[in-house]
């Protein structure tokens, strides 16, 4: 499997990136950074930091890309702490950025190998739409799509329309949606369901005691301690990197459907909202031509085995 992710590097993030390292098989290409979580540059810096854990210093690119949305202000996520890796204190990785720029770069590569790329994007999807605004033809280049993101026209994350990827920049979103890609859509819907791990799960990952589960233990602990405050239980939720799992192993994915999302831009209440309309509705609105399948349901034993296998190396 030949993989691009374009991220916000902090938290889940980097654990998507490690298990697209650590899995036999694939081949993580590039990555590349948009603005999302925390300030833009400490997400480069968390992705680099990433990589040179996973032992991989200087063998995946990482390009910059978008600093801010298309239209609206950036607006950080509060989930993460400041650094968005809960205050690591990571040592600055050797690695440095790639001068060439994230749009640029998703545009050379996936004209380069029609059809054999996939694009894992867990971010906001400023980057995507900046490049397929640029270079059309990668929507039908790219072999697949991968977007976390959205609710599955249920409560979200930010707002109680909205999750934090398409709320961030809902222009880019729509611009992607109407594009023509092969998409596969991971929400925030699905996250409850299918990514959280327990605390006997996250025992388990912290009892390995090797340096990537050590890694995972440092940066999911902000995130463990607000799901103790909020919900009262100490768990941790995995959507980006349950989004890779589904695109590294299709058959953690146990339902799922055909759809027509279309992105609200202007509510003010609704601002970010996903509308995922059933597929026989697609008529209604023939430019988005039935654009995306929605996850309904993953394995979730299955999905932590593989992190686990890949935080044991």
């Amino acid at each position: 499997m030949r993989l691009i992710i374009d991220t916000d590097t902090a938290g889940d993030d980097c654990f998507s990136l490690l298990l697209a390292m650590k899995t036999p098989g694939v081949t993580l290409e590039a990555v590349t950074i948009c603005n999302g979580n925390v300030d833009f540059d400490q997400q480069a810096e968390n992705a680099l930091a990433t990589i040179e854990a996973a032992g991989l210093s200087g063998q995946v690119p990482v390009y910059l890309g978008a600093r801010k949305p298309l239209l609206a202000e950036w607006e950080p996520a509060q989930m993460h702490g400041a650094d968005g890796m809960s205050g690591a204190n990571l040592p600055r990785a050797r690695q440095r950025p790639e001068d060439q720029h994230a749009v640029d770069a998703l545009i050379e590569r996936i004209m380069a190998a029609p059809g054999e790329i996939e694009m894992i994007a867990q971010a906001p999807l400023t980057n995507l739409a900046l490049a397929v605004t640029k270079e059309p033809r990668i929507a039908k280049a790219l072999k697949h799509l991968w977007i976390m993101g959205g609710t599955d026209n249920s409560v979200g994350n930010v707002t109680p329309c909205a999750e934090f990827n398409f709320y961030v920049d809902p222009e880019a979103a729509e611009i992607v949606f109407r594009a023509g890609f092969d998409i596969t859509v991971s929400t925030w819907t699905l996250t409850m369901r299918a990514s959280t791990f327990d605390a006997d799960q996250l025992a388990r990952l912290d009892a390995l005691e090797t340096p990537l589960s050590e890694f995972y233990r440092k940066v999911s602990d902000t995130p463990r301690k607000v799901a103790l405050e909020r919900y009262g239980r100490v768990i941790c939720t995995h959507p980006d990197t349950l989004t890779c799992a589904c695109a590294i192993d299709p058959s953690i994915i146990r339902a799922a459907r055909p759809a027509v999302v279309r992105i609200e831009t202007a509510g003010k209440i609704t601002r970010g909202f996903s509308a995922m309309h059933p597929a026989k509705l697609g008529a209604r609105w023939p430019e988005y031509h039935d654009n995306a399948r929605i996850i309904e349901d993953a394995d979730n034993t299955a999905f932590f085995a593989m992190l686990e296998r890949a935080f044991s190396a």
